[in-house]
């Protein structure tokens, strides 16, 4: 495992086929040296502006980073989280990501948070109102992976995967929710990527993300200012 550094920072608005994403094969250290990797990215950022955005994905993987991240030297007075994907349920339902978000680091810090509005009567106007409110390209992004090749909540056969003219939008049911999600228009706007994986069962869809592979979701996510972490092994 080795890491050298924060990752360029820049804004796009569309991929660019070629650009190959910098890895990291943390091992047993994925939580560590992810936390590592989203400090140095926000540290980069704060040298250079007043505030940053961190915009962070769902899911169980990031638990751990998320409570290291919580130690790390931040200040936190000067970051704006905001949320990549989120089920449509009721507020601390288990299945929001909220909830594992606050449990493992908003109860832990004092920083400004923009929760996606799932509760809303009218989802789309929510949706609309949530682009609205965010910066014109997030400095941040945190991605995960799934093992059908879905990253945020922009899954295989979903109309939004074609939405072009809106950064947030609502899918189709989903194993069991429908959910709000960034679009690939406000990822690969983003100033830094940061997708952060346990490889297991995932070998395929990983394998597709490092190539750029637009048969999975995931494969069409920018890569120029990207950095790949997983707990992969040469033996995985």
């Amino acid at each position: 495992m080795h890491y050298s550094g924060p990752i360029g920072h820049g804004s796009r608005s569309e991929p660019k086929r070629g650009a190959v994403m910098r890895e990291v094969r943390a091992g047993s250290d994925l939580a560590v040296v992810a936390a590592e990797v989203l400090a140095d990215a926000l540290a980069a950022r704060l040298r250079d502006q007043p505030r940053a955005s961190l915009a962070v994905s769902g899911g169980r993987t990031p638990w751990p980073v998320f409570r290291r991240l919580a130690d790390a030297a931040i200040d936190w007075a000067r970051i704006d989280i905001y949320q990549v994907d989120e089920r449509i349920a009721a507020s601390g339902d288990p299945a929001r990501n909220l909830t594992g978000l606050a449990d493992n680091l908003l109860h832990q810090v004092d920083v400004s948070v923009l929760a996606m509005p799932v509760e809303a009567q009218d989802l789309d106007a929510a949706a609309a109102r949530y682009a609205a409110e965010l910066p014109t390209a997030i400095d941040v992004v945190h991605l995960g992976l799934g093992d059908d090749g879905h990253t945020a909540s922009l899954v295989p056969g979903d109309p939004v995967l074609d939405v072009a003219d809106r950064r947030v939008a609502v899918t189709q049911p989903y194993k069991g929710h429908r959910r709000m999600t960034l679009t690939f228009p406000a990822l690969n706007a983003a100033g830094s990527i940061i997708w952060i994986v346990s490889a297991d069962g995932k070998a395929s869809a990983l394998r597709k993300v490092r190539d750029g592979d637009p048969s999975i979701p995931a494969g069409r996510v920018a890569q120029t200012h990207a950095v790949l972490i997983t707990d992969e092994t040469d033996a995985s």
